[in-house]
Protein backbone atom coordinates (compact mmCIF):
# COMPACT_ATOMS: atom_id res chain seq x y z
CA UNK A 1 0.00 0.00 0.00
CA UNK A 2 1.78 3.50 -0.80
CA UNK A 3 0.83 6.33 1.38
CA UNK A 4 1.79 10.43 1.25
CA UNK A 5 5.09 10.59 3.02
CA UNK A 6 5.42 13.87 5.58
CA UNK A 7 8.96 14.58 6.52
CA UNK A 8 8.82 15.03 10.05
CA UNK A 9 12.35 15.45 12.78
CA UNK A 10 14.99 14.62 10.23
CA UNK A 11 13.50 11.41 9.67
CA UNK A 12 10.36 10.43 7.44
CA UNK A 13 7.08 9.71 9.38
CA UNK A 14 4.41 7.76 7.27
CA UNK A 15 1.22 9.15 7.58
CA UNK A 16 -2.19 9.14 5.80
CA UNK A 17 -2.36 13.13 4.84
CA UNK A 18 -0.29 15.96 5.62
CA UNK A 19 -3.31 18.53 4.97
CA UNK A 20 -5.02 17.36 7.69
CA UNK A 21 -2.79 18.67 10.65
CA UNK A 22 -5.25 21.92 10.70
CA UNK A 23 -8.07 19.69 12.13
CA UNK A 24 -5.32 17.78 14.32
CA UNK A 25 -4.54 20.74 16.07
CA UNK A 26 -7.42 21.84 16.94
CA UNK A 27 -8.19 18.33 18.59
CA UNK A 28 -5.29 19.13 20.28
CA UNK A 29 -6.07 22.06 21.34
CA UNK A 30 -8.82 21.09 22.58
CA UNK A 31 -7.59 18.36 25.18
CA UNK A 32 -5.00 20.71 26.65
CA UNK A 33 -7.58 22.88 27.68
CA UNK A 34 -9.22 19.87 29.79
CA UNK A 35 -5.54 17.88 30.98
CA UNK A 36 -4.74 20.46 33.50
CA UNK A 37 -2.22 18.56 35.54
CA UNK A 38 -0.20 17.57 31.99
CA UNK A 39 -0.07 21.30 31.14
CA UNK A 40 1.64 21.93 34.72
CA UNK A 41 4.38 19.35 33.95
CA UNK A 42 4.55 20.19 30.09
CA UNK A 43 5.67 23.88 31.42
CA UNK A 44 7.81 22.37 34.41
CA UNK A 45 9.09 20.14 31.32
CA UNK A 46 9.96 23.07 28.99
CA UNK A 47 11.98 25.00 31.23
CA UNK A 48 14.03 22.39 32.60
CA UNK A 49 14.09 20.06 29.76
CA UNK A 50 14.97 16.83 31.62
CA UNK A 51 14.65 14.53 29.08
CA UNK A 52 17.08 16.63 26.49
CA UNK A 53 19.15 14.38 23.97
CA UNK A 54 16.94 11.10 24.72
CA UNK A 55 14.88 9.74 21.92
CA UNK A 56 11.43 7.89 23.19
CA UNK A 57 9.67 5.27 21.37
CA UNK A 58 6.15 5.64 22.11
CA UNK A 59 3.47 3.06 20.83
CA UNK A 60 0.37 4.15 21.66
CA UNK A 61 -3.74 5.01 20.54
CA UNK A 62 -2.58 7.88 18.28
CA UNK A 63 -5.93 9.80 19.32
CA UNK A 64 -5.11 13.44 20.48
CA UNK A 65 -4.63 12.90 24.39
CA UNK A 66 -2.06 11.04 23.76
CA UNK A 67 -1.13 13.27 21.30
CA UNK A 68 -0.51 15.74 23.93
CA UNK A 69 1.60 13.19 26.02
CA UNK A 70 3.93 13.62 23.02
CA UNK A 71 4.05 16.73 22.60
CA UNK A 72 4.64 17.02 26.32
CA UNK A 73 7.84 14.71 26.15
CA UNK A 74 9.05 16.25 23.30
CA UNK A 75 8.69 20.13 25.30
CA UNK A 76 11.11 17.93 27.99
CA UNK A 77 13.66 17.44 25.40
CA UNK A 78 13.26 14.90 23.75
CA UNK A 79 13.21 13.48 20.24
CA UNK A 80 9.52 11.88 20.11
CA UNK A 81 9.12 8.43 17.79
CA UNK A 82 5.24 7.83 17.70
CA UNK A 83 3.92 4.48 16.36
CA UNK A 84 -0.01 3.25 17.13
CA UNK A 85 -1.04 0.36 19.14
CA UNK A 86 -3.99 -0.33 17.17
CA UNK A 87 -4.81 -0.10 14.04
CA UNK A 88 -8.35 1.51 14.35
CA UNK A 89 -7.87 4.07 17.09
CA UNK A 90 -5.32 6.22 14.84
CA UNK A 91 -6.68 9.49 13.90
CA UNK A 92 -4.74 10.51 11.07
CA UNK A 93 -5.66 14.35 11.92
CA UNK A 94 -3.86 14.19 14.97
CA UNK A 95 -0.96 12.10 13.72
CA UNK A 96 -0.98 14.79 10.86
CA UNK A 97 -0.01 17.43 13.51
CA UNK A 98 1.82 15.71 15.27
CA UNK A 99 4.27 14.89 12.44
CA UNK A 100 3.67 18.82 11.40
CA UNK A 101 5.36 19.55 14.79
CA UNK A 102 8.47 17.60 14.85
CA UNK A 103 7.45 13.97 15.76
CA UNK A 104 8.15 11.26 13.95
CA UNK A 105 5.28 9.35 13.28
CA UNK A 106 4.64 5.96 11.76
CA UNK A 107 0.50 5.22 11.71
CA UNK A 108 -2.14 5.24 9.59
CA UNK A 109 -5.69 4.77 11.08
CA UNK A 110 -7.23 1.38 9.54
CA UNK A 111 -3.09 0.07 8.54
CA UNK A 112 -3.05 -3.68 8.32
CA UNK A 113 -1.33 -6.28 10.06
CA UNK A 114 1.53 -5.95 8.59
CA UNK A 115 2.08 -2.41 7.97
CA UNK A 116 1.59 -2.86 11.78
CA UNK A 117 4.55 -4.34 12.56
CA UNK A 118 5.96 -3.13 9.40
CA UNK A 119 6.02 0.72 11.23
CA UNK A 120 6.63 -0.95 14.73
CA UNK A 121 10.20 -2.18 13.05
CA UNK A 122 10.69 1.30 11.22
CA UNK A 123 10.16 2.91 14.80
CA UNK A 124 12.46 0.67 16.71
CA UNK A 125 14.87 1.34 13.80
CA UNK A 126 15.27 4.56 15.49
CA UNK A 127 17.34 3.57 17.99
CA UNK A 128 14.77 4.74 21.26
CA UNK A 129 16.69 5.03 24.67
CA UNK A 130 13.47 4.86 26.58
CA UNK A 131 9.91 3.19 25.73
CA UNK A 132 6.11 4.03 26.55
CA UNK A 133 4.42 1.06 25.56
CA UNK A 134 0.98 -0.10 25.54
CA UNK A 135 0.19 -3.89 25.12
CA UNK A 136 3.53 -4.87 25.50
CA UNK A 137 4.68 -5.19 21.91
CA UNK A 138 6.98 -3.27 21.41
CA UNK A 139 9.08 -4.72 24.29
CA UNK A 140 7.91 -7.64 23.10
CA UNK A 141 9.58 -7.56 19.85
CA UNK A 142 12.77 -6.10 21.02
CA UNK A 143 12.92 -9.05 23.06
CA UNK A 144 12.61 -11.71 20.55
CA UNK A 145 14.37 -9.98 18.20
CA UNK A 146 16.58 -7.44 18.87
CA UNK A 147 18.32 -8.56 21.67
CA UNK A 148 21.54 -6.58 21.29
CA UNK A 149 19.47 -3.42 21.15
CA UNK A 150 17.36 -4.14 23.55
CA UNK A 151 20.40 -4.82 26.35
CA UNK A 152 21.06 -0.93 25.34
CA UNK A 153 17.58 0.70 26.07
CA UNK A 154 17.63 2.38 29.68
CA UNK A 155 13.65 1.60 30.21
CA UNK A 156 10.38 2.75 29.85
CA UNK A 157 6.63 2.03 31.02
CA UNK A 158 3.38 0.10 30.16
CA UNK A 159 0.18 1.41 30.59
CA UNK A 160 -1.97 -1.42 30.24
CA UNK A 161 -3.10 -4.77 32.25
CA UNK A 162 -2.60 -6.73 29.49
CA UNK A 163 0.65 -5.39 28.71
CA UNK A 164 2.15 -5.96 32.15
CA UNK A 165 0.75 -9.24 32.45
CA UNK A 166 3.27 -10.28 29.40
CA UNK A 167 5.97 -7.94 31.17
CA UNK A 168 5.71 -9.63 34.79
CA UNK A 169 5.72 -12.91 32.87
CA UNK A 170 8.74 -12.05 30.72
CA UNK A 171 10.28 -10.84 34.13
CA UNK A 172 9.70 -14.04 35.40
CA UNK A 173 11.58 -16.12 32.87
CA UNK A 174 14.77 -13.59 33.42
CA UNK A 175 13.94 -12.43 29.91
CA UNK A 176 13.39 -8.79 30.78
CA UNK A 177 16.64 -6.71 29.65
CA UNK A 178 15.47 -3.76 31.21
CA UNK A 179 13.55 -1.84 33.64
CA UNK A 180 9.95 -1.09 33.19
CA UNK A 181 7.17 0.39 35.32
CA UNK A 182 3.90 -0.63 36.00
CA UNK A 183 1.70 2.30 35.05
CA UNK A 184 -1.72 0.52 35.07
CA UNK A 185 -1.33 -0.61 38.96
CA UNK A 186 -0.12 3.01 39.98
CA UNK A 187 -3.85 3.85 42.27
CA UNK A 188 -4.17 7.24 40.32
CA UNK A 189 -4.62 5.37 36.81
CA UNK A 190 -6.37 1.87 38.21
CA UNK A 191 -8.99 3.85 40.42
CA UNK A 192 -9.60 6.25 37.60
CA UNK A 193 -8.58 5.40 34.17
CA UNK A 194 -9.68 1.62 34.08
CA UNK A 195 -13.09 2.08 35.88
CA UNK A 196 -14.69 5.49 35.70
CA UNK A 197 -12.53 6.16 31.90
CA UNK A 198 -13.41 2.17 30.82
CA UNK A 199 -17.02 2.83 31.97
CA UNK A 200 -17.63 5.93 29.96
CA UNK A 201 -16.01 5.65 26.85
CA UNK A 202 -16.99 1.91 26.33
CA UNK A 203 -20.61 2.70 26.59
CA UNK A 204 -19.97 5.75 24.28
CA UNK A 205 -18.10 3.21 21.93
CA UNK A 206 -21.79 1.11 22.04
CA UNK A 207 -24.27 3.64 21.72
CA UNK A 208 -22.54 5.60 19.03
CA UNK A 209 -22.30 2.97 16.64
CA UNK A 210 -25.52 0.58 17.53
CA UNK A 211 -27.98 3.76 19.10
CA UNK A 212 -29.82 1.65 20.67
CA UNK A 213 -31.14 1.54 23.78
CA UNK A 214 -29.31 0.11 27.22
CA UNK A 215 -32.17 0.60 29.23
CA UNK A 216 -33.97 -2.83 30.13
CA UNK A 217 -32.00 -5.04 27.98
CA UNK A 218 -29.18 -7.94 29.82
CA UNK A 219 -25.49 -6.85 29.50
CA UNK A 220 -22.90 -9.53 30.45
CA UNK A 221 -19.60 -8.50 31.47
CA UNK A 222 -16.92 -10.61 31.33
CA UNK A 223 -14.52 -9.96 33.91
CA UNK A 224 -14.50 -7.59 37.06
CA UNK A 225 -11.27 -6.38 37.22
CA UNK A 226 -11.39 -2.55 37.71
CA UNK A 227 -12.12 -2.13 33.86
CA UNK A 228 -15.33 -4.42 34.62
CA UNK A 229 -16.22 -2.72 37.45
CA UNK A 230 -16.79 0.88 35.48
CA UNK A 231 -18.61 -0.90 32.34
CA UNK A 232 -21.04 -2.92 34.64
CA UNK A 233 -21.65 0.32 36.68
CA UNK A 234 -22.39 2.36 33.73
CA UNK A 235 -24.85 -0.38 32.59
CA UNK A 236 -26.53 -0.57 35.61
CA UNK A 237 -26.70 3.45 35.55
CA UNK A 238 -28.38 3.23 32.04
CA UNK A 239 -30.88 0.39 33.45
CA UNK A 240 -29.63 -2.51 32.09
CA UNK A 241 -29.83 -5.76 33.80
CA UNK A 242 -26.34 -6.80 34.50
CA UNK A 243 -24.62 -10.43 34.56
CA UNK A 244 -21.03 -10.87 35.79
CA UNK A 245 -18.74 -13.80 34.55
CA UNK A 246 -15.89 -14.39 36.26
CA UNK A 247 -12.90 -16.84 37.18
CA UNK A 248 -11.93 -15.31 40.56
CA UNK A 249 -13.64 -16.84 43.47
CA UNK A 250 -12.53 -12.73 45.15
CA UNK A 251 -14.17 -11.10 42.46
CA UNK A 252 -17.46 -12.69 42.12
CA UNK A 253 -18.44 -12.23 45.84
CA UNK A 254 -17.64 -8.88 44.67
CA UNK A 255 -20.15 -8.26 42.18
CA UNK A 256 -22.56 -9.92 43.94
CA UNK A 257 -22.39 -7.66 46.72
CA UNK A 258 -22.11 -5.31 44.59
CA UNK A 259 -25.96 -5.95 43.36
CA UNK A 260 -25.12 -7.83 39.99
CA UNK A 261 -26.07 -11.52 38.92
CA UNK A 262 -22.86 -14.06 38.40
CA UNK A 263 -22.89 -16.91 36.08
CA UNK A 264 -20.76 -18.69 33.63
CA UNK A 265 -20.53 -17.67 30.10
CA UNK A 266 -22.48 -20.55 29.24
CA UNK A 267 -25.45 -20.07 31.23
CA UNK A 268 -25.22 -15.96 30.43
CA UNK A 269 -24.60 -16.45 26.86
CA UNK A 270 -28.90 -17.71 27.15
CA UNK A 271 -29.51 -14.38 28.36
CA UNK A 272 -27.67 -11.58 27.24
CA UNK A 273 -28.66 -8.99 25.02
CA UNK A 274 -25.05 -7.42 24.85
CA UNK A 275 -22.09 -9.02 25.58
CA UNK A 276 -18.46 -7.10 26.94
CA UNK A 277 -15.25 -8.52 27.32
CA UNK A 278 -12.59 -6.88 29.59
CA UNK A 279 -10.33 -10.17 30.49
CA UNK A 280 -7.13 -9.45 28.88
CA UNK A 281 -7.47 -13.30 28.03
CA UNK A 282 -8.12 -15.09 25.01
CA UNK A 283 -11.81 -17.09 23.70
CA UNK A 284 -13.94 -15.54 26.29
CA UNK A 285 -16.54 -15.81 24.68
CA UNK A 286 -16.05 -18.90 21.72
CA UNK A 287 -18.44 -21.38 19.69
CA UNK A 288 -19.95 -22.97 22.00
CA UNK A 289 -20.95 -19.48 23.51
CA UNK A 290 -22.26 -18.27 19.83
CA UNK A 291 -24.57 -21.57 19.70
CA UNK A 292 -26.04 -20.12 22.50
CA UNK A 293 -26.54 -16.70 21.81
CA UNK A 294 -30.56 -15.11 21.18
CA UNK A 295 -31.44 -13.87 17.97
CA UNK A 296 -29.71 -10.26 17.86
CA UNK A 297 -27.13 -10.87 20.35
CA UNK A 298 -24.75 -7.34 20.48
CA UNK A 299 -20.85 -8.23 21.27
CA UNK A 300 -18.08 -5.96 21.89
CA UNK A 301 -14.41 -5.77 23.20
CA UNK A 302 -12.81 -3.62 25.95
CA UNK A 303 -9.56 -5.41 26.11
CA UNK A 304 -6.12 -4.75 24.52
CA UNK A 305 -6.16 -7.42 22.24
CA UNK A 306 -9.12 -8.67 19.79
CA UNK A 307 -9.07 -12.09 20.88
CA UNK A 308 -11.22 -12.11 23.22
CA UNK A 309 -14.28 -12.92 21.02
CA UNK A 310 -13.18 -15.70 18.99
CA UNK A 311 -13.19 -14.31 15.83
CA UNK A 312 -12.16 -17.43 13.85
CA UNK A 313 -15.16 -19.24 15.50
CA UNK A 314 -17.89 -16.76 14.68
CA UNK A 315 -16.49 -16.98 11.22
CA UNK A 316 -16.39 -20.79 11.06
CA UNK A 317 -20.22 -20.69 12.39
CA UNK A 318 -21.48 -18.01 10.20
CA UNK A 319 -22.91 -18.94 6.80
CA UNK A 320 -22.94 -15.09 5.79
CA UNK A 321 -21.62 -12.15 7.30
CA UNK A 322 -22.19 -8.38 6.32
CA UNK A 323 -21.10 -5.08 7.07
CA UNK A 324 -24.18 -3.21 7.99
CA UNK A 325 -22.81 0.15 9.07
CA UNK A 326 -19.38 1.64 10.08
CA UNK A 327 -18.17 -0.70 13.05
CA UNK A 328 -21.00 -3.04 12.96
CA UNK A 329 -20.64 -6.55 11.37
CA UNK A 330 -23.45 -9.17 11.18
CA UNK A 331 -22.69 -12.67 11.46
CA UNK A 332 -25.85 -15.16 9.96
CA UNK A 333 -25.48 -18.36 11.70
CA UNK A 334 -27.12 -21.80 10.09
CA UNK A 335 -30.70 -21.42 12.33
CA UNK A 336 -30.95 -17.74 11.13
CA UNK A 337 -30.04 -15.88 14.60
CA UNK A 338 -27.80 -13.11 13.64
CA UNK A 339 -25.02 -12.08 16.00
CA UNK A 340 -23.33 -8.30 15.62
CA UNK A 341 -19.91 -7.79 16.60
CA UNK A 342 -18.63 -4.08 17.27
CA UNK A 343 -15.22 -2.78 15.78
CA UNK A 344 -14.06 -5.68 14.54
CA UNK A 345 -13.74 -6.94 18.07
CA UNK A 346 -11.30 -4.68 18.94
CA UNK A 347 -11.09 -2.03 21.81
CA UNK A 348 -14.72 -0.62 21.02
CA UNK A 349 -14.23 2.39 22.91
CA UNK A 350 -11.29 3.64 21.05
CA UNK A 351 -12.10 1.90 17.61
CA UNK A 352 -15.44 2.89 17.38
CA UNK A 353 -14.95 5.99 19.61
CA UNK A 354 -12.81 8.20 21.35
CA UNK A 355 -11.35 6.65 23.90
CA UNK A 356 -11.50 7.63 27.51
CA UNK A 357 -12.37 11.50 28.58
CA UNK A 358 -9.60 13.86 28.52
CA UNK A 359 -10.14 14.79 32.57
CA UNK A 360 -8.96 10.74 33.17
CA UNK A 361 -6.16 10.21 30.79
CA UNK A 362 -4.64 13.83 32.64
CA UNK A 363 -3.79 11.24 35.21
CA UNK A 364 -2.78 8.42 33.73
CA UNK A 365 -0.30 10.59 31.29
CA UNK A 366 0.93 12.39 34.04
CA UNK A 367 1.78 9.39 35.78
CA UNK A 368 3.43 8.05 32.40
CA UNK A 369 5.67 11.00 31.84
CA UNK A 370 6.72 11.16 35.43
CA UNK A 371 7.09 7.37 35.55
CA UNK A 372 9.42 7.41 32.32
CA UNK A 373 11.44 10.37 33.84
CA UNK A 374 12.32 8.46 37.05
CA UNK A 375 13.36 5.35 35.26
CA UNK A 376 15.51 7.12 33.18
CA UNK A 377 16.96 9.34 36.34
CA UNK A 378 17.19 6.22 38.34
CA UNK A 379 18.43 3.56 35.95
CA UNK A 380 21.70 2.65 38.12
CA UNK A 381 19.42 1.68 40.83
CA UNK A 382 17.06 -0.65 39.08
CA UNK A 383 17.84 -3.93 37.59
CA UNK A 384 15.91 -5.31 34.73
CA UNK A 385 12.63 -5.95 36.38
CA UNK A 386 8.80 -4.71 36.44
CA UNK A 387 8.63 -2.01 39.02
CA UNK A 388 5.49 -0.52 40.62
CA UNK A 389 5.07 3.22 40.02
CA UNK A 390 6.87 4.99 43.36
CA UNK A 391 4.52 5.99 45.77
CA UNK A 392 5.41 9.35 46.00
CA UNK A 393 4.66 9.94 41.60
CA UNK A 394 1.43 8.63 42.28
CA UNK A 395 0.60 10.64 45.87
CA UNK A 396 2.13 13.98 43.47
CA UNK A 397 -0.34 13.62 40.61
CA UNK A 398 -3.23 13.15 43.60
CA UNK A 399 -1.77 16.37 44.89
CA UNK A 400 -1.84 17.79 41.58
CA UNK A 401 -5.05 17.46 40.77
CA UNK A 402 -6.59 18.48 43.66
CA UNK A 403 -4.41 21.60 43.05
CA UNK A 404 -5.60 22.88 39.69
CA UNK A 405 -9.19 21.76 40.88
CA UNK A 406 -8.79 24.47 43.86
CA UNK A 407 -9.28 21.32 46.50
CA UNK A 408 -7.51 21.18 49.98
CA UNK A 409 -7.26 18.41 52.29
CA UNK A 410 -6.36 18.48 55.86
CA UNK A 411 -2.65 17.12 57.00
CA UNK A 412 -1.62 15.16 60.65
CA UNK A 413 -0.54 17.29 63.07
CA UNK A 414 2.54 16.38 65.11
CA UNK A 415 0.16 14.65 67.73
CA UNK A 416 -1.94 12.63 64.96
CA UNK A 417 1.33 11.53 63.47
CA UNK A 418 3.04 10.46 66.56
CA UNK A 419 -0.41 8.73 67.79
CA UNK A 420 -0.03 6.75 64.49
CA UNK A 421 3.37 5.93 64.25
CA UNK A 422 3.69 4.78 67.95
CA UNK A 423 2.27 1.39 69.04
CA UNK A 424 2.88 2.07 72.99
CA UNK A 425 0.97 5.27 72.60
CA UNK A 426 -0.88 6.16 76.17
CA UNK A 427 -4.45 7.00 75.32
Amino acid sequence: MNHPLSKSNSRTSIIKDPSLAPSGYIKLEWVKNHMPVLSLLHTDFEKRQPLHGKTILCCLHLEAKTGYLLQTLKAAGADVIACASNPLSTQDDVVAALADSGITVFAIHGESTEEYHEFMEKALDCFPDAIIDDGADVVTSLMKNRKEQAAKIIGGCEETTTGIVRLRSMDKDNALLFPMIAVNDAYMKYLFDNRYGTGQSVWDGINRTTNLVVAGKTVVVAGYGWCGKGVSLRAKGMGAKVIITEIDAVKANEAIMDGFQVMTMNEAAQCGDIFVTVTGNINVIRKEHFEQMRDNAIMANAGHFDVEISKPDLNALAVSTRTLKTNIEEFVMKDGRRLYLLAEGRLVNLAAGDGHPSEVMDLSFSLQALSLLYVIENRSQLGNHVYNVPDEIDKKVALLKLQVDGIQIDELTSEQHDYLSNWDTNL
